[in-house]
């Protein structure tokens, strides 16, 4: 399933974001956002956002946004550390 937005042109005219890049830089937002309100995972959210999931790790941390990182997922990564 897939979903189209309809965004206003003169909405868009007045972003300041070359065209190429737009449909990158809303989808990108879009996922930070969703993420941000514990709506969709950091891999989801990633995947929205078409980066892998380091480099949008990397930009909800540049933007302030809480990791949602549960003690589940902590033991998961340690015992993926371990060779488990």
């Amino acid at each position: 399933m897939n979903v189209t937005l309809d965004i206003p042109d003169d909405v868009l005219a007045v972003l300041p974001i070359p065209e190429a890049e737009r449909d990158g830089y809303l989808l990108l937002e879009i996922a930070c956002a969703l993420y941000a309100r514990d709506l969709l995972s950091l891999g989801r959210a990633a995947e929205l956002a078409g980066m892998p999931k380091v480099t949008f790790g990397q930009e909800i941390g540049r933007r302030g946004i809480t990791r949602h990182y549960t003690e589940t997922e902590l033991e998961a990564d340690l015992a993926y550390g371990r060779g488990q």
